[in-house]
């Protein structure tokens, strides 16, 4: 809303100071999206290695148990010297010269192989070892399979330095795929945050044009139907039926002025007149009952805006239970028959055997009488009056009052319902424009509407009819 200065000057509006980094909503969702990509590239990177690394490695284990079942089993068949000739067959036809043998007698003298010395890292308890050792003079990573024969001890390995060398490229490789994978997150999040920022900008403006006084902007929709348009539809019908009760406070004060000054001005006329020119006891009765009546009339007035209000705050839904609407629709039938039939009009009904509903069976009562009402005031003599109800098959129920009196033009209509509003401008006709704002308020509080159309369209004169269509359950 518009702020005082200092200097009595009107100021706009600001809105409250942007969010910081952290406080902001687009901020967490990229910073999510961040942390979810940064997870599933990770969980890539990991399988990647387990197929890769993982399996080199697998298949050199598998490759020098194998190579050791097979000499051991050579050494049954051919003993020593057939083992002995096993291994150097093994070097002799190794082009790559990965694989590593040594084969020691117990003594120690070596009897086949290409390491130069039996590794002091051999001695330990575990059968696979991974050391630095010599290989053909030169310091070589290997992996080494220790095996126990009688009289001898062997050494069945491979050359790993190349696996190695291809693991740090592997290594670099997923180290920079990391990285790349952080600076798209990072870039992404930054899109992110800027879309989400520009999709709400234009609700930002729009809720600060309004705070500012302007009730008539509203959320501009893209038309893609996204949560972003359905976030701005549902701000814009608020908006709407914001500017209307507006609209109705604004109306409200002329309109009480207007039906409220003319019976207070007449009581206070007619109690002045009576002190001064009563000739009697009776003239001072009759001047003091006539100024009852005319605050009676207001008291009315008042009685019913109470009640419209009420009803629009939604403090009669705990009220809510199951009745029968037909039952509450024949009383009212029954009531303004006899009204009808003093101004020579007919009321004819169309209803069901049952209709039952969730709801306020009071309000329900008042809502249909205020239209009966209406419509046995502006029918004319010989007029016909008409209540029907029916349920649809998606469980709304249709109240429907109808009459043949001049109806209402299109402009009337939108502006049917608004407090104090009547189609007459003399106001001859008795009532205060408040019948409609409840009915209204009725529908709205069972989760409905009212609808105002012709009862006989192309007819002169037309007559109007009254829908009040609500959810049979709430």
């Amino acid at each position: 809303m518009p702020v005082d200065s200092p200097q009595g000057r009107i100021l706009p509006y600001r809105g409250a100071a942007p969010p910081s980094l952290t406080q902001s909503a687009g901020f967490r969702f990229a910073a999510f999206f961040t942390v979810m990509f940064l997870v599933a590239a990770v969980v890539l990177v990991s399988v990647m290695w387990w197929a890769t690394a993982g399996a080199l490695d697998r298949q050199l284990v598998a490759a020098i148990r194998a190579d050791a079942v097979a000499l051991t089993e050579r050494w049954r068949e051919g003993g020593q010297l057939a083992l002995q000739d096993a291994i150097q067959e093994r070097i002799a036809l190794d082009i790559s010269n990965e694989t590593i043998y040594l084969l020691l007698s117990e003594s120690g003298e070596r009897l086949a192989g290409n390491m130069e010395a039996w590794p002091d890292e051999a001695n330990s308890d575990e059968s696979f070892l991974r050391i630095r050792i010599m290989h053909d003079g030169i310091p070589t990573d290997a992996r080494l399979l220790r095996r126990d024969l009688p009289g001898m001890r062997m050494l069945v390995g491979r050359d790993e330095s190349e696996r190695l060398q291809l693991r740090l490229t592997l290594t670099e490789g997923v180290a920079w795929s990391l990285g790349a994978s952080l600076i798209v997150a990072l870039l992404g999040a930054s899109i992110i945050r800027r879309i989400i920022d520009r999709r709400l900008e234009p609700t930002f403006r729009t809720a600060l044009g309004i705070a500012g006084g302007d009730l008539t902007r509203r959320v501009p929709l893209t038309g893609q139907g996204d949560e972003f348009d359905r976030l701005g539809e549902s701000m814009n019908t608020m908006l709407d039926r914001i500017e209307s009760l507006m609209q109705g406070v604004k109306g409200v004060s002329d309109a009480i002025a207007h039906d409220l000054r003319t019976p207070i001005a007449r009581a206070r006329a007619k109690l002045e007149e009576s002190l001064i020119a009563a000739r009697d006891a009776d003239d001072l009765r009759a001047a003091m009952e006539q100024g009852i009546q005319d605050l009676d009339g207001i008291s009315r007035i008042f009685q019913a805006l109470l009640r419209i209000t009420e009803v629009e705050a939604g403090a009669r839904r705990a009220a809510f239970a199951p009745f029968d609407l037909v039952e509450t629709l024949r009383d009212v039938a029954d009531f303004y028959d006899a009204a009808a039939e003093m101004r020579e009009q007919r009321l004819e009904t169309d209803l069901p055997d049952t209709l039952p509903m969730v709801g306020d069976r009071d309000l329900m009562m008042q809502a249909t009488a205020n239209l009966l009402d209406n419509a046995v005031k502006f029918t004319p003599p010989g007029g016909v009056l008409r209540l029907s109800a029916r349920r649809e098959e998606d469980g709304v129920l249709e109240v429907i009052v109808s009459d043949s009196g001049p109806g209402l033009s299109l402009q009337d209509r939108a502006r049917a319902g608004v407090r104090f509003f009547r189609a007459e401008p003399s106001r001859a006709t008795p009532g205060y424009g408040l019948g409609l704002s409840l009915v209204r308020a009725v529908a709205q509080l069972h989760g409905g509407v009212v609808r105002l159309e012709d009862a006989i369209p192309g007819a002169s004169p037309p007559g109007l009819s009254v829908r009040i269509i609500v959810r049979s359950g709430n």
